[in-house]
């Protein structure tokens, strides 16, 4: 998070799900890790597919934002790591947290019968960063 003063909160909340969000899925590990790889957080979905409660990650104030050209990024990026057993992993890196505000990270899961050629890999989707 190089240089950057971290003084407010962010969340994260993810919803897991299969079929076209209609079917929610239970138990799917949820891991968030700062971008070098150092576990912030491990939670598991509840039946409804989501998390009990959003996952806090420590991010700039929302001074930050409010002006342009500070030279401060107004976000923290994580990665996350989201798996369950018999369909593919899913990995979001650099996923953008912002101060006071909660990220809404949608899981769609993908059958590994639907996938039999890639039983072990993972869908990866990257976060590009803002022009703020």
């Amino acid at each position: 998070m190089g240089g950057i003063i971290l003084s407010a909160t962010g969340y994260i909340q993810v919803r897991a799900y299969t079929s076209y969000a209609v079917i929610p899925l239970k138990d799917v590990a949820v891991t968030v890790t700062d971008t070098d790889g150092a576990a912030i957080a491990m939670r598991l979905t509840n039946r409804s597919g989501i998390l009990d409660e959003p996952i806090a990650i420590t991010v700039p104030d929302l001074s930050a934002s409010q002006s342009p050209n500070t030279g401060i990024i107004p976000y923290s990026t994580v990665d996350l790591y989201a798996r369950i057993e018999n369909f593919e992993e899913i990995h979001i890196e650099r996923l953008q947290i912002f101060a006071d505000v909660i990220t809404n990270q949608n899981l769609e899961f993908v059958p590994l019968s639907e996938l039999p050629e890639s039983w072990n890999q993972a869908e990866v989707f990257y976060t590009p960063a803002q022009n703020l």
